[in-house]
């Protein structure tokens, strides 16, 4: 594989990744209140106390519009893709506690997606805002 391909192909996993945090987001955020809700209602039951689902429902989809909108950017996109990732750790975790497995799978590949873009961001990530901000 030549190094443009490499390049498409990391744009191409960056913007996936991107686009689907970007949505997440994007339709949680105007309904917030009734998202939170909904998460305290999944986890009223759990071993996981209140005081932490609360504000974690709140930040969950503010943290998925801004790591989803700096990877469609290319802008800060290895701290974009850590903060994703750790986002669907919690989201792993808060599964576990409330058994639902079939939640697993797709996280699981959110971090997998956010893994290969801090392995490969410094060596592919030409098509980003982060090559005209390091100059």
């Amino acid at each position: 594989m030549n190094q443009n391909q490499k390049i498409t192909a990391f744009l191409l996993a960056r913007l996936a990744a991107g686009v689907s945090m970007l949505g997440h987001g994007l339709v949680r955020l105007p309904k917030l209140t009734g998202f939170s809700q909904w998460m305290q209602d999944v986890f009223k039951d759990s071993m996981l106390p209140a005081v932490l689902v609360t504000p974690f429902s709140y930040a969950l989809p503010i943290i998925e519009f801004i790591s989803g909108l700096l990877l469609v950017l290319g802008l800060f996109t290895r701290f974009a893709a850590v903060l994703g990732a750790a986002a669907m750790i919690a989201l792993l975790f808060g599964s576990c506690m409330v058994e639902k497995w079939d939640w697993i799978p797709p996280q699981l590949i959110h971090v997998a997606f956010f893994c290969t873009l801090i392995i490969y961001e410094k060596e592919y990530n030409s098509y980003a805002l982060d090559k005209v901000v390091k100059k």
